[in-house]
Protein backbone atom coordinates (compact mmCIF):
# COMPACT_ATOMS: atom_id res chain seq x y z
CA UNK A 1 0.00 0.00 0.00
CA UNK A 2 1.52 3.32 -1.06
CA UNK A 3 -1.36 5.79 -0.69
CA UNK A 4 -1.15 7.97 2.40
CA UNK A 5 -3.83 7.34 5.02
CA UNK A 6 -4.89 8.84 8.32
CA UNK A 7 -2.28 6.81 10.15
CA UNK A 8 0.40 8.60 8.13
CA UNK A 9 -0.77 11.92 9.53
CA UNK A 10 -0.30 10.58 13.06
CA UNK A 11 3.23 9.35 12.40
CA UNK A 12 4.18 12.44 10.39
CA UNK A 13 2.90 14.71 13.16
CA UNK A 14 4.85 12.84 15.84
CA UNK A 15 8.00 13.03 13.72
CA UNK A 16 7.50 16.74 13.06
CA UNK A 17 7.20 17.34 16.81
CA UNK A 18 10.56 15.70 17.45
CA UNK A 19 9.77 12.07 18.18
CA UNK A 20 12.51 9.66 17.20
CA UNK A 21 10.96 6.46 18.51
CA UNK A 22 7.56 5.03 19.43
CA UNK A 23 6.49 2.24 21.76
CA UNK A 24 3.42 0.12 21.23
CA UNK A 25 1.50 -3.03 20.42
CA UNK A 26 -0.57 -3.38 17.23
CA UNK A 27 -4.25 -4.25 17.31
CA UNK A 28 -7.08 -4.60 14.82
CA UNK A 29 -8.29 -1.01 15.02
CA UNK A 30 -4.74 0.43 15.16
CA UNK A 31 -3.37 -1.16 12.00
CA UNK A 32 -3.50 2.13 10.07
CA UNK A 33 -0.91 3.63 12.43
CA UNK A 34 1.37 0.63 12.17
CA UNK A 35 1.19 0.58 8.37
CA UNK A 36 2.28 4.22 8.42
CA UNK A 37 5.00 3.41 10.96
CA UNK A 38 6.43 0.83 8.55
CA UNK A 39 7.00 3.59 5.98
CA UNK A 40 8.49 6.06 8.45
CA UNK A 41 11.96 6.55 9.89
CA UNK A 42 10.79 6.28 13.49
CA UNK A 43 12.35 3.52 15.56
CA UNK A 44 9.85 1.08 17.02
CA UNK A 45 9.99 -0.67 20.39
CA UNK A 46 7.35 -3.38 20.57
CA UNK A 47 6.07 -4.70 23.89
CA UNK A 48 4.14 -7.83 24.78
CA UNK A 49 1.69 -6.32 27.29
CA UNK A 50 0.17 -2.84 27.01
CA UNK A 51 0.89 -1.93 30.63
CA UNK A 52 4.53 -2.73 30.04
CA UNK A 53 4.42 -0.76 26.78
CA UNK A 54 3.30 2.30 28.75
CA UNK A 55 6.11 1.77 31.25
CA UNK A 56 8.55 1.47 28.35
CA UNK A 57 7.28 4.81 27.06
CA UNK A 58 7.78 6.21 30.57
CA UNK A 59 11.41 5.06 30.42
CA UNK A 60 11.86 6.55 26.95
CA UNK A 61 10.55 9.90 28.21
CA UNK A 62 12.76 9.92 31.31
CA UNK A 63 15.87 9.03 29.31
CA UNK A 64 15.23 11.42 26.42
CA UNK A 65 13.76 14.32 28.36
CA UNK A 66 10.96 14.63 25.77
CA UNK A 67 7.42 13.30 25.35
CA UNK A 68 7.30 9.63 24.36
CA UNK A 69 4.66 8.35 21.90
CA UNK A 70 2.72 5.22 22.87
CA UNK A 71 0.57 3.47 20.23
CA UNK A 72 -2.34 1.43 21.59
CA UNK A 73 -5.30 -0.45 20.24
CA UNK A 74 -8.89 -0.18 21.44
CA UNK A 75 -10.76 -1.34 24.55
CA UNK A 76 -8.76 -4.01 26.42
CA UNK A 77 -5.51 -2.83 24.84
CA UNK A 78 -5.98 0.78 25.87
CA UNK A 79 -7.36 -0.01 29.32
CA UNK A 80 -4.50 -2.39 30.13
CA UNK A 81 -2.11 0.59 29.96
CA UNK A 82 -3.90 2.50 32.72
CA UNK A 83 -1.77 1.45 35.74
CA UNK A 84 1.45 2.51 34.01
CA UNK A 85 -0.10 5.76 32.81
CA UNK A 86 -1.08 6.41 36.42
CA UNK A 87 2.62 6.30 37.31
CA UNK A 88 3.32 8.76 34.49
CA UNK A 89 0.61 11.02 35.90
CA UNK A 90 1.83 10.83 39.50
CA UNK A 91 5.50 11.25 38.53
CA UNK A 92 4.85 13.92 35.86
CA UNK A 93 6.24 11.94 32.93
CA UNK A 94 5.14 13.11 29.44
CA UNK A 95 3.68 10.11 27.58
CA UNK A 96 1.59 10.78 24.45
CA UNK A 97 -0.79 7.82 24.17
CA UNK A 98 -2.45 7.46 20.76
CA UNK A 99 -5.21 4.90 20.96
CA UNK A 100 -7.28 3.55 18.14
CA UNK A 101 -11.05 3.57 18.46
CA UNK A 102 -13.96 1.66 16.99
CA UNK A 103 -15.25 3.09 13.69
CA UNK A 104 -16.97 6.48 13.83
CA UNK A 105 -20.39 4.86 13.62
CA UNK A 106 -19.72 3.09 16.93
CA UNK A 107 -18.88 6.18 18.96
CA UNK A 108 -21.36 7.70 21.36
CA UNK A 109 -22.52 4.71 23.37
CA UNK A 110 -25.01 3.40 20.84
CA UNK A 111 -24.07 -0.27 21.51
CA UNK A 112 -23.53 -1.20 17.88
CA UNK A 113 -21.63 -4.34 18.84
CA UNK A 114 -18.19 -3.49 17.45
CA UNK A 115 -15.28 -5.51 18.79
CA UNK A 116 -13.72 -3.71 21.83
CA UNK A 117 -16.57 -1.17 21.88
CA UNK A 118 -17.06 0.90 25.02
CA UNK A 119 -19.71 3.54 25.64
CA UNK A 120 -16.96 6.08 26.39
CA UNK A 121 -13.42 4.72 26.36
CA UNK A 122 -11.86 8.07 27.20
CA UNK A 123 -13.95 8.33 30.37
CA UNK A 124 -11.83 5.57 31.90
CA UNK A 125 -8.75 7.77 31.41
CA UNK A 126 -10.09 11.01 32.86
CA UNK A 127 -8.45 10.70 36.29
CA UNK A 128 -5.19 9.54 34.75
CA UNK A 129 -4.38 11.85 31.83
CA UNK A 130 -3.96 15.63 31.67
CA UNK A 131 -5.91 15.84 28.42
CA UNK A 132 -7.90 13.62 26.10
CA UNK A 133 -9.37 14.23 22.65
CA UNK A 134 -11.31 12.09 20.21
CA UNK A 135 -10.44 12.83 16.58
CA UNK A 136 -13.34 12.54 14.15
CA UNK A 137 -11.78 13.47 10.81
CA UNK A 138 -8.38 13.20 9.15
CA UNK A 139 -8.07 16.98 8.98
CA UNK A 140 -8.08 17.17 12.80
CA UNK A 141 -5.16 14.77 13.28
CA UNK A 142 -2.10 17.08 12.98
CA UNK A 143 -3.50 19.76 15.28
CA UNK A 144 -4.82 17.22 17.78
CA UNK A 145 -1.42 15.54 18.02
CA UNK A 146 0.41 18.86 18.31
CA UNK A 147 -1.90 20.14 21.04
CA UNK A 148 -1.65 16.93 23.03
CA UNK A 149 2.15 16.91 22.69
CA UNK A 150 2.38 20.47 24.04
CA UNK A 151 0.08 19.68 26.97
CA UNK A 152 2.12 16.58 27.85
CA UNK A 153 5.33 18.65 27.79
CA UNK A 154 3.94 21.64 29.69
CA UNK A 155 4.80 21.71 33.37
CA UNK A 156 3.57 19.88 35.28
CA UNK A 157 4.26 17.24 32.66
CA UNK A 158 2.12 14.15 32.33
CA UNK A 159 0.34 11.67 30.06
CA UNK A 160 -2.26 12.59 27.46
CA UNK A 161 -4.64 10.55 25.31
CA UNK A 162 -5.58 10.92 21.64
CA UNK A 163 -8.31 8.60 20.33
CA UNK A 164 -8.70 8.03 16.59
CA UNK A 165 -11.38 5.77 15.09
CA UNK A 166 -10.30 2.91 12.89
CA UNK A 167 -11.90 4.29 9.73
CA UNK A 168 -10.25 7.68 10.25
CA UNK A 169 -6.84 5.99 10.55
CA UNK A 170 -7.54 4.04 7.35
CA UNK A 171 -9.04 6.91 5.32
CA UNK A 172 -7.05 8.02 2.27
CA UNK A 173 -5.34 11.39 2.47
CA UNK A 174 -5.76 12.87 -0.99
CA UNK A 175 -5.17 16.58 -0.63
CA UNK A 176 -3.24 17.13 2.61
CA UNK A 177 0.51 17.81 2.37
CA UNK A 178 3.03 15.75 4.30
CA UNK A 179 3.25 17.08 7.85
CA UNK A 180 6.85 18.22 8.24
CA UNK A 181 6.78 21.44 10.26
CA UNK A 182 4.67 21.33 13.39
CA UNK A 183 5.35 23.10 16.65
CA UNK A 184 3.45 23.69 19.85
CA UNK A 185 5.84 25.16 22.38
CA UNK A 186 4.76 24.51 25.97
CA UNK A 187 4.33 27.62 28.09
CA UNK A 188 5.33 26.95 31.70
CA UNK A 189 3.38 28.66 34.49
CA UNK A 190 5.01 31.85 35.76
CA UNK A 191 4.46 33.33 39.21
CA UNK A 192 3.58 37.01 39.73
CA UNK A 193 6.57 39.27 40.28
CA UNK A 194 5.20 40.31 43.70
CA UNK A 195 5.22 36.71 44.91
CA UNK A 196 8.78 36.16 43.69
CA UNK A 197 9.92 39.35 45.44
CA UNK A 198 8.30 38.18 48.67
CA UNK A 199 9.98 34.78 48.42
CA UNK A 200 13.37 36.38 47.80
CA UNK A 201 12.92 38.80 50.71
CA UNK A 202 11.95 36.01 53.12
CA UNK A 203 14.94 33.92 52.05
CA UNK A 204 17.31 36.89 52.33
CA UNK A 205 16.20 37.43 55.92
CA UNK A 206 16.43 33.76 56.90
CA UNK A 207 18.94 32.76 59.54
CA UNK A 208 18.61 28.97 59.32
CA UNK A 209 17.23 28.20 55.85
CA UNK A 210 17.01 24.69 54.41
CA UNK A 211 16.06 23.45 50.94
CA UNK A 212 14.06 20.38 49.93
CA UNK A 213 14.43 19.45 46.25
CA UNK A 214 11.62 17.41 44.73
CA UNK A 215 11.07 15.73 41.40
CA UNK A 216 9.85 18.99 39.88
CA UNK A 217 13.33 20.48 40.28
CA UNK A 218 14.74 17.62 38.25
CA UNK A 219 12.06 17.74 35.54
CA UNK A 220 12.63 21.49 35.12
CA UNK A 221 16.41 20.98 34.86
CA UNK A 222 16.65 23.40 37.75
CA UNK A 223 19.30 21.62 39.79
CA UNK A 224 22.11 24.04 38.98
CA UNK A 225 19.96 27.09 39.76
CA UNK A 226 18.76 25.49 42.97
CA UNK A 227 22.32 24.91 44.16
CA UNK A 228 23.29 28.49 43.28
CA UNK A 229 20.47 29.78 45.51
CA UNK A 230 21.45 27.32 48.26
CA UNK A 231 25.07 28.43 48.11
CA UNK A 232 24.08 32.08 48.48
CA UNK A 233 22.15 31.14 51.63
CA UNK A 234 24.54 28.50 53.02
CA UNK A 235 21.45 26.27 53.03
CA UNK A 236 21.86 22.49 53.14
CA UNK A 237 19.78 20.73 50.50
CA UNK A 238 17.82 17.56 51.14
CA UNK A 239 16.11 15.78 48.29
CA UNK A 240 12.95 13.73 48.04
CA UNK A 241 13.26 10.26 46.54
CA UNK A 242 12.30 11.56 43.11
CA UNK A 243 14.30 14.76 43.53
CA UNK A 244 17.68 13.17 44.01
CA UNK A 245 18.50 13.49 40.29
CA UNK A 246 18.48 17.29 40.67
CA UNK A 247 21.28 17.45 43.23
CA UNK A 248 24.95 16.62 42.55
CA UNK A 249 25.68 13.82 44.99
CA UNK A 250 29.15 15.21 45.73
CA UNK A 251 28.10 18.81 46.40
CA UNK A 252 29.14 19.94 49.89
CA UNK A 253 25.62 21.21 50.68
CA UNK A 254 23.97 17.95 49.61
CA UNK A 255 22.38 16.63 52.80
CA UNK A 256 21.00 13.34 51.46
CA UNK A 257 17.58 11.72 51.20
CA UNK A 258 17.02 10.00 54.53
CA UNK A 259 13.52 11.44 54.76
CA UNK A 260 12.18 8.38 56.58
CA UNK A 261 14.39 9.04 59.59
CA UNK A 262 13.08 11.34 62.29
CA UNK A 263 16.46 13.09 62.59
CA UNK A 264 15.99 14.45 59.05
CA UNK A 265 12.37 15.33 59.79
CA UNK A 266 13.39 17.29 62.87
CA UNK A 267 16.17 19.10 61.03
CA UNK A 268 13.78 20.18 58.27
CA UNK A 269 11.30 21.31 60.92
CA UNK A 270 13.98 23.45 62.59
CA UNK A 271 14.45 25.71 59.55
CA UNK A 272 13.19 29.24 60.00
CA UNK A 273 12.58 29.20 56.24
CA UNK A 274 12.20 25.99 54.23
CA UNK A 275 12.39 26.33 50.44
CA UNK A 276 10.54 23.43 48.82
CA UNK A 277 11.15 23.11 45.08
CA UNK A 278 9.00 20.74 43.05
CA UNK A 279 7.52 18.63 45.85
CA UNK A 280 3.96 18.40 47.16
CA UNK A 281 5.23 17.33 50.60
CA UNK A 282 3.15 14.18 50.33
CA UNK A 283 3.36 10.97 52.33
CA UNK A 284 6.78 9.77 51.20
CA UNK A 285 8.34 13.25 51.33
CA UNK A 286 7.11 14.06 54.84
CA UNK A 287 7.97 10.90 56.80
CA UNK A 288 4.39 9.70 56.41
CA UNK A 289 2.91 13.10 57.25
CA UNK A 290 4.83 13.33 60.53
CA UNK A 291 6.61 16.48 59.27
CA UNK A 292 5.37 19.65 61.02
CA UNK A 293 7.37 22.74 59.99
CA UNK A 294 7.83 25.45 62.63
CA UNK A 295 9.10 28.15 60.29
CA UNK A 296 7.85 29.62 57.05
CA UNK A 297 7.60 27.40 53.98
CA UNK A 298 8.11 28.66 50.43
CA UNK A 299 6.76 26.14 47.95
CA UNK A 300 7.64 26.40 44.26
CA UNK A 301 5.63 24.04 42.06
CA UNK A 302 4.21 23.95 38.56
CA UNK A 303 1.26 21.89 39.82
CA UNK A 304 -1.17 24.34 41.34
CA UNK A 305 -3.08 21.55 43.08
CA UNK A 306 -0.22 20.63 45.44
CA UNK A 307 0.64 24.16 46.57
CA UNK A 308 -0.45 24.50 50.18
CA UNK A 309 -2.17 21.11 50.08
CA UNK A 310 -0.40 19.87 53.22
CA UNK A 311 0.96 22.98 54.97
CA UNK A 312 0.46 26.76 54.94
CA UNK A 313 2.99 28.14 52.46
CA UNK A 314 4.12 31.10 50.43
CA UNK A 315 2.99 29.54 47.16
CA UNK A 316 4.97 30.15 43.99
CA UNK A 317 3.04 28.63 41.09
CA UNK A 318 5.79 28.38 38.52
CA UNK A 319 8.19 26.23 36.64
CA UNK A 320 11.08 25.66 39.05
CA UNK A 321 13.80 26.94 36.73
CA UNK A 322 12.16 30.26 35.92
CA UNK A 323 11.20 30.90 39.56
CA UNK A 324 14.67 30.12 40.89
CA UNK A 325 16.29 32.23 38.19
CA UNK A 326 14.27 35.28 39.22
CA UNK A 327 14.72 34.62 42.95
CA UNK A 328 18.46 34.42 42.42
CA UNK A 329 18.38 37.85 40.78
CA UNK A 330 16.39 39.31 43.69
CA UNK A 331 18.19 37.51 46.50
CA UNK A 332 20.56 39.22 48.91
CA UNK A 333 23.39 36.79 49.50
CA UNK A 334 24.01 36.00 53.17
CA UNK A 335 26.76 33.45 52.67
CA UNK A 336 29.36 33.45 55.38
CA UNK A 337 32.20 31.01 55.91
CA UNK A 338 31.51 30.50 59.62
CA UNK A 339 27.79 30.06 59.08
CA UNK A 340 28.34 27.52 56.32
CA UNK A 341 30.64 25.56 58.60
CA UNK A 342 27.93 25.52 61.27
CA UNK A 343 25.27 24.40 58.80
CA UNK A 344 27.44 21.58 57.47
CA UNK A 345 28.08 20.50 61.05
CA UNK A 346 24.30 20.25 61.55
CA UNK A 347 24.05 17.94 58.55
CA UNK A 348 26.93 15.84 59.85
CA UNK A 349 25.13 15.42 63.19
CA UNK A 350 21.93 14.38 61.44
CA UNK A 351 23.78 11.89 59.29
CA UNK A 352 25.61 10.47 62.32
CA UNK A 353 22.32 9.98 64.15
CA UNK A 354 20.78 8.22 61.14
CA UNK A 355 23.68 5.81 60.76
CA UNK A 356 23.97 5.21 64.49
CA UNK A 357 20.35 4.09 64.43
CA UNK A 358 21.00 1.83 61.43
CA UNK A 359 24.12 0.35 63.04
CA UNK A 360 22.09 -0.62 66.11
CA UNK A 361 19.68 -2.64 63.94
CA UNK A 362 22.39 -4.89 62.47
CA UNK A 363 21.41 -4.28 58.85
CA UNK A 364 24.84 -4.91 57.33
CA UNK A 365 23.38 -7.45 54.87
CA UNK A 366 20.94 -4.96 53.36
CA UNK A 367 23.42 -2.09 53.26
CA UNK A 368 26.06 -4.40 51.81
CA UNK A 369 23.74 -5.53 49.00
CA UNK A 370 23.20 -1.93 47.88
CA UNK A 371 26.93 -1.28 48.06
CA UNK A 372 27.59 -4.34 45.90
CA UNK A 373 25.17 -3.14 43.22
CA UNK A 374 26.64 0.36 43.36
CA UNK A 375 30.21 -0.87 43.05
CA UNK A 376 29.26 -3.22 40.21
CA UNK A 377 28.01 -0.61 37.77
CA UNK A 378 29.56 2.51 36.21
CA UNK A 379 29.05 5.80 38.01
CA UNK A 380 26.86 7.13 35.19
CA UNK A 381 24.60 4.08 34.84
CA UNK A 382 20.87 4.76 35.09
CA UNK A 383 18.93 2.54 37.48
CA UNK A 384 15.21 1.75 37.59
CA UNK A 385 13.72 0.25 40.75
CA UNK A 386 10.50 -1.65 41.29
CA UNK A 387 8.37 -1.40 44.42
CA UNK A 388 10.49 -3.86 46.34
CA UNK A 389 12.46 -3.96 49.58
CA UNK A 390 15.72 -3.08 47.85
CA UNK A 391 14.08 -0.01 46.32
CA UNK A 392 12.76 1.19 49.68
CA UNK A 393 16.33 1.07 50.90
CA UNK A 394 17.55 2.75 47.73
CA UNK A 395 15.14 5.67 48.15
CA UNK A 396 17.28 6.83 51.05
CA UNK A 397 20.60 5.01 50.74
CA UNK A 398 21.40 4.77 47.01
CA UNK A 399 24.37 6.81 45.84
CA UNK A 400 23.29 7.69 42.32
CA UNK A 401 26.57 9.45 41.47
CA UNK A 402 26.20 10.55 37.83
CA UNK A 403 23.38 8.18 36.88
CA UNK A 404 19.63 8.68 36.88
CA UNK A 405 17.61 7.10 39.68
CA UNK A 406 13.97 6.20 39.01
CA UNK A 407 11.39 4.21 40.90
CA UNK A 408 7.63 3.80 40.83
CA UNK A 409 6.89 5.64 44.05
CA UNK A 410 4.54 8.02 42.22
CA UNK A 411 1.67 5.54 42.13
CA UNK A 412 3.36 2.56 43.76
CA UNK A 413 2.48 -0.05 41.15
CA UNK A 414 4.41 -3.29 40.76
CA UNK A 415 6.22 -4.14 37.55
CA UNK A 416 7.73 -0.76 36.64
CA UNK A 417 11.46 -1.40 36.72
CA UNK A 418 12.20 -3.81 33.88
CA UNK A 419 9.99 -2.37 31.11
CA UNK A 420 10.93 1.20 32.06
CA UNK A 421 14.61 0.26 31.95
CA UNK A 422 14.09 -1.32 28.52
CA UNK A 423 12.57 1.95 27.29
CA UNK A 424 15.37 4.03 28.79
CA UNK A 425 18.09 1.82 27.31
CA UNK A 426 16.35 1.82 23.92
CA UNK A 427 16.22 5.63 23.94
CA UNK A 428 19.71 6.29 25.32
CA UNK A 429 21.67 3.47 23.69
CA UNK A 430 23.34 2.86 27.06
CA UNK A 431 23.15 -0.21 29.29
CA UNK A 432 20.57 0.41 31.96
CA UNK A 433 19.90 -1.47 35.20
CA UNK A 434 16.55 -2.69 36.55
CA UNK A 435 16.07 -3.98 40.10
CA UNK A 436 12.98 -6.03 40.95
CA UNK A 437 11.74 -8.44 43.56
CA UNK A 438 10.42 -11.80 42.47
CA UNK A 439 6.82 -10.64 42.82
CA UNK A 440 7.31 -7.56 40.68
CA UNK A 441 9.42 -9.47 38.18
CA UNK A 442 6.46 -11.62 37.19
CA UNK A 443 4.63 -8.53 35.92
CA UNK A 444 7.30 -7.85 33.31
CA UNK A 445 8.67 -11.27 32.51
CA UNK A 446 7.09 -11.32 29.04
CA UNK A 447 9.23 -8.34 28.06
CA UNK A 448 12.33 -10.53 28.02
CA UNK A 449 11.10 -11.35 24.51
CA UNK A 450 10.98 -7.67 23.63
CA UNK A 451 14.45 -7.06 25.04
CA UNK A 452 15.84 -9.91 22.95
CA UNK A 453 14.02 -8.92 19.77
CA UNK A 454 15.25 -5.33 19.98
CA UNK A 455 18.71 -6.26 21.32
CA UNK A 456 18.35 -3.86 24.24
CA UNK A 457 21.30 -3.53 26.61
CA UNK A 458 19.56 -3.95 29.94
CA UNK A 459 20.69 -5.69 33.12
CA UNK A 460 17.87 -7.10 35.25
CA UNK A 461 18.72 -7.84 38.88
CA UNK A 462 15.98 -9.96 40.49
CA UNK A 463 16.05 -10.32 44.27
CA UNK A 464 14.13 -13.52 44.95
CA UNK A 465 12.78 -14.00 48.47
CA UNK A 466 9.86 -16.23 47.42
CA UNK A 467 7.31 -13.70 48.54
CA UNK A 468 6.09 -10.15 48.97
CA UNK A 469 8.71 -9.35 51.58
CA UNK A 470 7.65 -5.86 52.56
CA UNK A 471 4.00 -6.88 52.91
CA UNK A 472 5.04 -9.77 55.14
CA UNK A 473 6.88 -7.30 57.39
CA UNK A 474 3.85 -5.00 57.51
CA UNK A 475 1.49 -7.85 58.41
CA UNK A 476 3.84 -9.30 61.01
CA UNK A 477 4.08 -5.90 62.67
CA UNK A 478 0.34 -5.24 62.55
CA UNK A 479 -1.13 -8.69 63.16
CA UNK A 480 1.67 -10.90 64.40
CA UNK A 481 1.50 -13.12 61.34
CA UNK A 482 1.62 -12.69 57.56
CA UNK A 483 -1.01 -14.08 55.18
CA UNK A 484 -0.87 -14.54 51.38
CA UNK A 485 2.63 -13.11 51.14
CA UNK A 486 4.49 -16.33 50.28
CA UNK A 487 4.45 -16.98 46.54
CA UNK A 488 5.62 -19.77 44.30
CA UNK A 489 7.84 -18.53 41.50
CA UNK A 490 9.69 -19.92 38.52
CA UNK A 491 13.33 -20.74 38.07
CA UNK A 492 14.16 -17.27 36.79
CA UNK A 493 17.46 -18.38 35.28
CA UNK A 494 15.87 -21.19 33.27
CA UNK A 495 12.98 -18.95 32.28
CA UNK A 496 15.32 -16.19 31.07
CA UNK A 497 17.42 -18.68 29.15
CA UNK A 498 14.29 -20.02 27.45
CA UNK A 499 13.92 -16.54 25.94
CA UNK A 500 17.55 -16.63 24.84
CA UNK A 501 18.73 -14.33 27.65
CA UNK A 502 21.96 -15.31 29.44
CA UNK A 503 21.28 -15.51 33.18
CA UNK A 504 22.94 -16.57 36.41
CA UNK A 505 22.21 -17.01 40.09
CA UNK A 506 24.62 -15.54 42.61
CA UNK A 507 24.85 -15.33 46.38
CA UNK A 508 25.26 -12.04 48.24
CA UNK A 509 28.94 -11.28 47.90
CA UNK A 510 28.90 -12.20 44.21
CA UNK A 511 26.57 -9.46 43.02
CA UNK A 512 29.27 -6.92 42.24
CA UNK A 513 31.14 -9.24 39.90
CA UNK A 514 28.03 -10.61 38.18
CA UNK A 515 26.48 -7.22 37.51
CA UNK A 516 29.77 -5.68 36.45
CA UNK A 517 30.30 -8.44 33.90
CA UNK A 518 27.10 -7.53 32.08
CA UNK A 519 28.55 -4.14 31.15
CA UNK A 520 31.11 -5.87 28.96
CA UNK A 521 28.37 -7.69 27.07
CA UNK A 522 25.60 -6.85 24.61
CA UNK A 523 21.89 -7.50 24.87
CA UNK A 524 19.75 -8.28 27.91
CA UNK A 525 21.18 -10.09 30.93
CA UNK A 526 19.53 -11.42 34.09
CA UNK A 527 21.17 -11.80 37.50
CA UNK A 528 19.17 -13.53 40.26
CA UNK A 529 19.98 -13.24 43.96
CA UNK A 530 18.09 -15.50 46.37
CA UNK A 531 18.07 -13.69 49.67
CA UNK A 532 15.78 -12.05 52.21
CA UNK A 533 16.06 -8.41 53.20
CA UNK A 534 14.76 -6.50 56.21
CA UNK A 535 13.67 -2.89 56.37
CA UNK A 536 15.06 -0.42 58.85
CA UNK A 537 12.68 0.39 61.67
CA UNK A 538 10.24 3.27 61.23
CA UNK A 539 10.98 6.33 63.36
CA UNK A 540 7.75 8.30 63.01
CA UNK A 541 5.24 6.08 64.80
CA UNK A 542 5.36 8.08 68.03
CA UNK A 543 3.99 11.07 66.15
CA UNK A 544 0.39 11.43 64.99
CA UNK A 545 0.05 11.92 61.24
CA UNK A 546 -1.16 15.37 60.29
CA UNK A 547 -4.74 15.46 59.04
Amino acid sequence: MTDRIGGDLVIEALSALGARAVVGIPGQHALGMFEALRRSTLRYLGARVENNAAWMADGVARASGAPAPLLLSTGPGALTALPALMEAKCSSVPVVAVSAQVPLAGLGGGRHGYLHELADQSDAFRQIVKHSVTVRSISQIPSAVAEAWAIAARAPQGPVLIEIPQDVLMARVDDMPVVSALRREPEPPSAPEEVLRLAAAVLSAAERPLVLAGGGADRANAGELLMIVAERLDAPVYSTFSGRNAIPSDHPLHAGSWLEDIATTEHLESADVLLVVGSGLGELSSNYHAFAPRGRVIQIDADLGVIGANHPVIGVHSDAASALSRIDELLTSTSDEDRRRERLAEVARVRAEVFERLDAQRLDHERGLLEEVRDGIPSDADTFWDMTMAAYWAWSAWDRRDGRFASAQGSGGLGFAFPAAIGAAFASGRRTVAVSGDGGAMYGIAELASAVQHAVDVTWLIIDDAGYGILAEYMDAAFGEATATSIHGPDFVALAESFGVPACTVEPGGIREAVSATFAQRGPRVVVVRTRLRMFAPTHLHRPARA
